[in-house]
């Protein structure tokens, strides 16, 4: 790979098309609410509609994962930010171990920000800067 900022301005690109395409996937659990409230309000010419309870259940958990799918991508967005401004590292590694459970893309992305991040160099990037004199903090 190039310099370690190259590395890094990549990896937050890639981060934040991940947290779009997430924040697109969204839509999926958004059609079981919607068959839900089919199911719960639905005409069904001459066939007995199924109970209240399927509808309920879809609409609750639909809304859930897609609530969760929005935070993920929240928090993929985050770590892009992170990543351009080479703050909170353990927060971006612990991302980048959550997205590897997204197969392909986010498995890929994880996996090279991991690598990346465990660079020396990089790491070195994301430590505060040093100033000589400065006052120890306080306890």
């Amino acid at each position: 790979m190039g310099a370690p900022r190259d590395d890094l301005r990549i990896l937050a690109i890639f981060h934040w098309v991940l947290a779009g395409l997430a924040a697109v996937g969204t839509a999926i659990p958004l059609l079981y609410v919607g068959m839900g409230v089919f199911f719960l309000h639905g005409k069904f010419d001459g066939q007995a509609p199924p109970p209240e309870f399927v509808g309920w259940f879809m609409i609750v958990f639909g809304a859930a994962f897609a609530t969760m799918a929005l935070g993920y991508a929240a928090l993929v967005a985050y770590a892009g930010r992170c990543l351009a401004r080479t703050r909170h590292w353990t927060f971006v590694v612990v991302v980048a171990g959550l997205s590897c459970a997204f197969f392909p893309f986010g498995t890929v992305l994880g996996v090279f920000t991991i690598v990346v991040l465990s660079k020396p160099e990089v790491k070195a990037l994301f430590q505060p800067p040093t100033t000589a004199g400065a006052a120890p903090p306080l306890s």
